[in-house]
This record gives structure tokens, sequence and C-alpha cells, in this order.
């Protein structure tokens, strides 16, 4: 099996981006490759796809390489354009076409600042640092970051929803991207709840996917902010709201994607966890159905032993929601969280529900 290639961040190219065209507004001269450096002691170097040298600023390009992960940013043009700042100044950054701007509260940044996250920022100022001490010249500049096509890109990630308006937003903590470790998900899951609470909203949904988001939605007519993209990170979202509680939790998803909780599994993904028949047939019995329970061991799917437990009227969905609320509770440990769970199939009609 071939290893999965690591790829770099948002936050990577845009200081490589950066570093290059500060080194041309200095120089004259654009640096190719440029060599950045990382947290944890990584050097890379990134080629350039463009650049431009007019009079009182410089620009650089680096196409972003995600490696092997599904990332919606891979092979997007980020872009710095760099322009010598007012002495005293320090480096200022700005939001340039295809980055977002922060609209709402709860996130790493002010309203109204550009959609940088703290660590880029860092990585980009210490290189604006650097690369003036090098040259004998001041760290003053005014940086603006763009992503050509990163407002319709930024349409497939949360920004919509965490109010960061007009593109994306530049990420990045260590510089690299893990292949599928889902870091980026999982941060948007934080953030969310982080919005979630800056707004004062006492009840926040958690749902699975699409189907669900709008069955649990509709059901407590929840406004977008307050409606967690969950995917099959149920452990991302519990472990986070331990830490920063909300004071109710609706958690909703497909009735075989919550067997997996029930059973006591917080990451959902097929590659990670699957269905336990046995556990469906185990809460068959304890509704006092052996005959059921037997049949069910031997079901085909999840929603097959939904369907015989239907035709045998046990609720089974009901079952299952309440064994995922009992995982749920379990991983909050006790953190001030009221939990229901909804269940439903695949037409998105609620066959199981659980909690207050």
């Amino acid at each position: 099996m071939t290893e999965l290639r690591y790829g770099w961040t948002t936050g990577a190219c845009a200081t490589a981006a950066t570093t290059a065209a500060w080194t041309a507004l200095l120089t004259g001269a654009f640096p190719d490759p440029v060599p950045v450096e990382l947290p944890k002691g990584r050097r890379p170097s990134f080629a350039l796809a463009t650049e431009e040298l007019r009079g009182d600023h410089a620009s650089a390009g680096v196409i972003k390489d995600a490696g092997d992960d599904p990332d919606v940013t891979h092979g997007a043009l980020v872009v710095s354009t760099v322009r010598r700042g007012e002495p005293g100044t320090g480096v200022t950054f700005r939001a340039g076409p295809g980055v977002g701007t922060v609209t709402l509260p709860g996130l790493p940044l002010a309203v109204g600042e550009p959609a940088i996250n703290p660590v880029p920022r860092e990585l980009m100022t210490d290189a604006v640092r650097r690369v003036a001490a090098e040259h004998g010249a001041a760290a003053d500049a005014v940086v603006e970051i763009s992503v050509p096509d990163g407002e319709e890109l930024a349409r497939h990630t949360w920004n919509p929803r965490l109010g960061i308006v007009g593109g994306l937003s530049v990420l990045g903590t260590t510089g690299v991207v893990v292949p599928y470790s889902c870091s980026a998900w999982i941060d948007s899951i934080r953030r969310g709840v982080d919005v979630a609470r800056a707004l004062g909203h006492e009840h926040v949904a958690a749902a699975v996917g699409s189907t669900s988001e709008k069955v649990v939605t509709d059901l407590h007519g929840l406004p977008g902010t307050a409606l967690l993209d969950m995917g099959d990170f149920a452990g991302a979202v519990l472990k986070y709201l331990r830490r920063h509680p909300v004071p109710r939790l609706s958690l909703a998803g497909g009735f075989a994607k919550l067997s997996k909780l029930a059973a006591g599994h917080l990451d959902l993904h097929s590659k990670r966890s699957q269905v336990d028949l046995g556990v469906l047939a185990a809460l068959a019995r304890q509704a006092g159905d052996d005959a059921l329970a037997d049949a069910v061991a031997g079901a085909n799917t999840a929603l097959h032993a939904l369907e015989l437990a239907g035709e045998r009227g046990v609720p089974l969905g009901d079952l299952v929601a309440e064994g995922a609320r009992a995982t749920a509770l379990d991983v909050l440990a006790g953190a001030p969280v009221a939990v229901d769970v909804v269940a439903i199939d695949r037409a998105g009609t609620i066959v199981g529900r659980a909690g207050p």
C-alpha cells in the first residue's frame, strides 16, 4: 500500500507567497523556490506560480497542494500582495478577492477582520520581520491575501454558516495537511460551537447529513448559526461541548449511523466503525422479543433490522436513539448539556426519538 502524501495548508502557501512578494519589494527580485519556516522545525520550499513587481507593491502566488487529502482548496492559487506600511504600524492584513471577512462573534478573530487565522498571521509576520532584518528594512507591511475563485470555493465550506462572508479562510496551525485527518472539519465543528455560544444560542443541533439536518431544523425551528455539520464526528462534537457546554443539544442522523453511536462508536465513518447487528439484537431482546432478536442478528442491514422490528411492533428506532443518547451523556461526563436524539430513515422520516 502506497503511503498517503502530506500537503500544505493555505496558511503555509500564504506565508510562502508573502515571503516572496516582500523580498521582491525590498530587493527587486523574487526568490524561487521560497523556503518557509513552519512550526515543529519544518522548512519546506514552495515554487511560485505567479509574480508581479510594480512600483509600490509586489505580489506572488503559490498553488496549494493538499497532498492526498480531499481538500476543497487543493489546486487553488493563493496570492499575497504586499505594500510598505506606515512607519511603526508593523504587519497588517487585508482580505483580497476570494478571502472572507468575519461578521459574527465567537471566532478567534474580531468582527470585521479578514478571515486569516492567528497562526498564519504569526507565520507571515515572522517572515516579514525576518526578511526585513536581512535587508536592513523596517518590518512595516500591508499584506493582502487573495484566492481567485475563493468565494465560490467557500460555498462548499462552513464559512457561510460561521458568518465568514466573501470567500475562504486562511487556515493552518502546523502548516501541514495530514491526509484524511479531517482536522479542518473538526476545527469547523468547534468554531460552530464557539459562534453559537457567542450569539447566545441555548440550543444547538448536530446532524450527520443534510437530510437529518433539515428534519431537526424543522422540528425545533433552529437558526442556521445553531446548526453543527457533525458528519461522522460525533466524538468531536461531544468532547468540545463537554468543555464548552450549551444548555441543549439535539443529535440527528440516520438509524444506521446512530446505531453505531448507540454501540459506543464516536467516529461514525464506514471505514472506521461498522453497524453491530449484535447490539441491535440485544436491544430487541431487552424489549422482550427473543424471536425478533434472532431475526435481527441475521438481518442484512441496519435498516432491514428496523423493518423487521416494525413488523412486530417493537420501537427499535426509539431504543437506538436512547442508546445513542446514553453514549452522548457518557462522553459529556456531567457537563450541563441536555441531550435529545432524532433518528431517521433514508426518506427523512423520523423512526426514533429519545430525550427531552
